[in-house]
């Protein structure tokens, strides 16, 4: 998965949750955090964009409290992802079924 795509899904997820859970319209200013924090970690991937999902990936470049906030988001708005954005959701998925290159 290139990283513009990771970063894209990973914005969609937190928008749901977001929306979801502060509702709020847009991004509210910890979610907003979030991200910035997710996309300077991403651009910053040894891997490019060879790299796989962070779920299979070797190397977690989280810190440990931004892993469990993310993993949050992607457990509340995973499921959700299939109705409101069918093909990334699907996409991520055959990802994730990739072996590790």
């Amino acid at each position: 998965m290139s990283l513009k795509n990771e970063k894209k899904t990973l914005r969609l997820m937190l928008s749901l949750f977001c929306r979801r859970r502060h509702h709020t319209a847009e991004l509210c200013s910890s979610c907003a955090d979030q991200y910035q924090y997710a996309e300077k970690r991403l651009m910053k991937c040894p891997f490019g964009d060879k790299k796989p999902t962070c779920r299979k990936c070797t190397i977690h470049c989280y810190s440990p409290e931004m892993r469990e906030r993310v993993s949050e988001v992607m457990r509340f708005a995973g499921p959700r992802m299939i109705f409101r954005h069918p093909v990334i959701a699907v996409r991520h998925l055959l990802n994730q079924k990739k072996p590790n290159r």
